[in-house]
């Protein structure tokens, strides 16, 4: 299991790094020792590590401060969670309005996080503009405004996420098990705080905090992208050298406690329940811990006996995670089942293998095959500059080590006798504590009343023009069309394949992302909807030549992850490129179906429909499509448990032969690669692919405009109003009012903090935690969307300010200096879309399904540069109806 990027709700932070890793104080390490990386300590103790990675002209910076939950005040859980907030909230020298207005122009990809021992703070930005997230990093750790005018506005946005989480039932399963794991320790609890202790908490001692832990010498500056590293150095210095260092008060002591066993359930509005069984293990600084890795990798493995229940139809997904907190970890076992099976039986059962492993073992051949993978995963995060600025910011702050590579090697020194003993030693179920999650049903959808749009007297955030400081300007001022580091080649093979290649060297890896064009809803004959999602894990039983253990076990001798299906993939070192295309073409050409498996399948998803037809998440998009399509649009069919059970595997075969056809096929191959050698690999293992008959009719039929309507789901696992507001339009995606509208869009709410929406609904009035909007455009029809969530008294007043939002666009232009910051965000977007492997896969296969060249991404930055306030005016007035809009809530009644 290697260190990974946004590990998961129980991953913590660890406490202060030793600084013989980055050399002596004021130092830097010389670059060539490693190449390009280049590490340094400030005299004020500020420690950086700049990474050289040359994906794309974009960088990704991680500020990490060693301080979080585990350092606030008693009573005050929420204090780190508070002030990471309230870091955007401004700082003297940079307003609210400011940060916000930068981030959004610099392509609104900026982030925090908060946890154990860590507060983190990211930005990934366009290369070129790096020194401005510098300045913003450097002034937030100089100072934080806090006033209490700023943290009264904040506090609702905060208890807003608050409400959110808690009406997430994985959330409180999570929150139950580490209460009871770590009781009597600040683990006990996680960083997000509650209502009742942020009403309590005041401005000054989130300014307290800050002034006590957010210092250069209790931060790490990890910055990853293509840079030049000895330049940027000196930009760092110039803007945090002079940074005062400041004395830290000791690391409240954690004194773990024995576990005593427990047994607990939550209730779930999802239509499958989870198992949980937890066990607690030393934390990632500890000898064993590389040992452990091994072992969640062994267990969680597809030819192991844990996931092995998943085809014995015992559970319907098995892993096996462990996640690191500073001096502790948490090992766990999370299975998925359906609705009306026995979560008792399913324990037992998971019990038995677990105390088998750590009564015999485990078989050699899987320690090999996880180390392999481990191998190959080094290699794959460097293929995302984010995520290479993440890991190297958790190896260092959290794992206390050099670098990620340095797992690696503790990893690569793991015997099969190391992992055998750990599982003794912590696979100790009689100091497990269990959790389930149990699916239950929702009441029916009702229409409801007191809908908006009426005339309440509403006082808009409008988004004034706001001075930038001068080394941020010149950001607003550069608007130009930044050239793609893409130049794709393009061939199709004879039997209609679409092949593109990409050719990339930052790391020695080659990705396969495959597409086939389909949509169930028109091609799942009448009678047997459910057919795709049965087929799609039948897919997961191998081929005719290897079945599924088999199988696996080839991907494991050359480190190779894959995937079949309608979208199918596979990732492996370059050195096995020939090989992992081989088995990823015997996979998707030449699947197994086995019968069996079938019969397994075919009664699980049953039950699994049945249950999912009645859950609250499923009903609101129903309730949903049906207040905006006719009823006879075919995005209105649905499986029931009688289509499903009604199935049969001929009816499989057919689907299969009917949906995968090579002439609807695209196939991104990305990497360490040669386009020539990629097409004779493909060609050798696709080119028999064979199509039968014309091509189906797959796009979707156009659309009337919707009715305007109101409907409530009920679900009483939540306590906040998730409310969803959409509208259809006839717009296609290649009509070319789509650009004005994406560009009104990002105005209005499609660019992170600084939207019109935002402003409104979050910072002035503290109705949301957040506030989205989304033009989802597609061939032959689009559907417009604002999603946010809300206590339920808030509802109809925050829909109300959206409406009024929209009629402001069509009733008065954007004005020049607000349209400029989006089109900023949106043209700086085209670097950020293209700094990552698999974004960059993901794009080019998003724009073939939807017939746009590959290159539209740079058409549409100049498109967006050329448009005016009056052009975006034109198209809200032409296309969007704020008094057609549906809405659908699911939660509590809406006030």
């Amino acid at each position: 299991m290697p260190i990974r990027a946004s590990a998961g709700r129980l991953q913590a932070a660890v406490a202060l790094v030793v600084f013989a890793a980055f050399g002596p104080l004021g130092n830097a390490a010389r670059a060539d020792e490693e190449p390009g990386v280049l590490r340094a300590t400030l005299a004020n103790g500020l420690r950086v590590v700049i990474v050289h990675n040359s994906l794309a002209p974009v960088v990704a910076t991680s500020v990490n401060y060693l301080a979080g939950s585990d350092e606030t005040p008693p009573g005050f859980p929420g204090t780190a969670h508070a002030m990471e907030h309230m870091m955007f909230r401004g700082s003297p020298g940079l307003s609210a309005e400011q940060l916000a207005d930068i981030g959004s122009i610099l392509g609104g990809d900026f982030n925090a996080n908060t946890r154990e021992g860590l507060t983190q703070y990211l930005f990934t930005v366009p290369a070129e503009d790096l020194d401005i997230a510098l300045h913003i990093e450097a002034l937030r750790m100089r100072a934080v405004v806090a006033s209490p005018k700023e943290w009264q506005n904040e506090r609702g946005a905060i208890e807003q996420e608050v409400a959110q989480d808690l009406s997430e039932p994985g959330y409180k399963l999570f929150e139950k098990l580490r209460a009871r794991m770590f009781a009597g320790t600040p683990y006990a609890h996680d960083a997000l705080g509650t209502r009742p202790s942020f009403d309590k908490t005041t401005a000054a001692q989130l300014k307290s905090f800050h002034d006590t832990w957010y210092a250069p010498n209790n931060a790490i500056l990890v910055i990853a992208g293509n840079v030049e590293l000895e330049p940027t150095l000196a930009e760092v210095r110039a803007l945090f050298a002079d940074i005062p260092t400041k004395k830290l008060p000791p690391k409240p002591a954690v004194r773990l406690h024995p576990v005593q066993p427990a047994s607990f359930s939550v209730d779930t509005d999802q239509p499958s329940g989870t198992l949980m069984i937890a066990t607690r293990t030393p934390g990632p600084r500890d000898p064993d811990f590389a040992a452990l890795e091994v072992l969640a990798d062994v267990l969680s493995s597809r030819r192991f006996d844990l996931y092995g229940l998943v085809p014995k139809g015992k559970a319907t997904s098995a892993e096996f995670e462990l996640e690191p907190l500073p001096e502790a970890g948490l090992a766990y076992a999370a299975l998925s089942f359906t609705r009306g099976d026995d979560p008792k039986a399913l324990e037992r059962e998971v019990r038995d293998v677990l105390t088998r492993v750590a009564r015999e073992g485990v078989p050699a051949e899987l320690v090999d095959a996880a180390k392999l993978q481990e191998r190959a995963a080094a290699q794959f995060q460097r293929n995302s500059i984010p995520e290479l600025a993440s890991v190297w910011s958790d190896a260092i702050a959290l794992y206390g080590l050099k670098s990620p590579d340095d797992d690696l090697v503790r990893i690569e020194q793991v015997t099969v006798a190391d992992v055998n003993r750990v599982a003794r030693k912590y696979l100790v179920l009689d100091h497990a504590i269990t959790g389930v999650m149990l699916p239950r049903g929702s009441g029916a959808p009702v229409a409801a009343h007191g809908g908006f749009g009426g005339q309440e007297s509403i006082s808009l955030g409008e988004a004034h023009p706001t001075t930038l400081p001068a080394w941020a300007q010149k950001a607003l001022t550069r608007l130009e069309v930044p050239a793609s580091t893409l130049h794709p080649v393009v061939t199709r093979l004879e039997n209609g394949l679409t092949l593109i290649v990409q050719p990339e060297d930052v790391s020695d890896t080659v990705s396969v992302y495959g597409h086939i064009r389909n949509r169930p809803e028109m091609q799942e004959p009448h009678g047997q909807e459910g057919v795709a999602p049965l087929l799609d894990r039948l897919l997961t039983y191998g081929s005719e030549q290897l079945d599924r253990v088999a199988y696996q076990g080839a991907l494991d001798a050359i480190g190779a992850r894959a995937k079949a299906g309608t979208d199918f993939s596979v990732q492996v070192l370059s050195e096995h490129f020939d090989r992992a295309v081989e088995l990823l073409a015997d996979n998707e050409l030449h699947p197994a179906l086995p019968d069996p498996a079938f019969q397994i399948i075919r009664n699980q998803l049953a039950l699994g429909v049945a249950a999912r037809n009645e859950s609250p998440g499923y009903l609101t998009q129903r309730s949903l499509r049906m207040a905006l399509f006719p009823a006879t649009d075919p995005g209105l069919r649905m499986s029931t448990p009688e289509s499903v059970r009604a199935l049969t595997p001929e009816g499989v075969r057919a689907f299969y032969q009917a949906v995968f056809r090579p002439d609807l096929a695209t196939l991104v191959v990305i990497g360490r690669i040669t386009p020539e050698k990629a097409r004779a690999t493909v060609a050798r293992y696709f080119g028999g692919w064979t199509r039968s008959g014309p091509a189906p009719q797959i796009d979707l039929p156009a659309t009337p405009d919707n009715r305007p309507g109101t409907v409530a789901v009920p679900d009483a696992s939540r306590v906040q109003d998730r409310v969803i507001l959409a509208q259809t339009l006839a717009l296609t995606r290649a009509d070319q009012d789509y650009y004005p509208l994406q560009l009104g869009n990002a105005v209005l709410g499609g660019s992170f903090y600084a939207t019109r929406l935002s402003i409104d609904l979050r910072k002035n009035a503290g109705l949301v935690y957040s506030v989205n909007s989304l033009l989802q455009a597609g061939r032959t029809r689009s559907v417009y969307l604002i999603e946010y969530a809300s206590d339920p008294q808030n509802v109809v007043r925050a829909s109300t300010m959206v409406a009024h939002e929209i009629t402001a666009m069509q009733d008065t232009p954007v004005g020049s200096d607000e349209l400029t910051r989006a089109k900023a965000c949106l043209v700086r977007q085209l670097p950020l879309s293209e700094a990552g492997i698999g974004e960059i896969a993901a794009g080019m296969l998003g724009r073939t399904d939807l017939n746009l060249p590959l290159d539209e991404p740079t058409h549409a930055a100049q498109r967006y540069i050329d448009l005016d306030g009056a052009a975006v005016q034109q198209a809200f007035r032409r296309w969007l109806r704020p008094r057609d809009l549906v809405q659908v809530s699911e939660g509590p009644p809406p006030g």
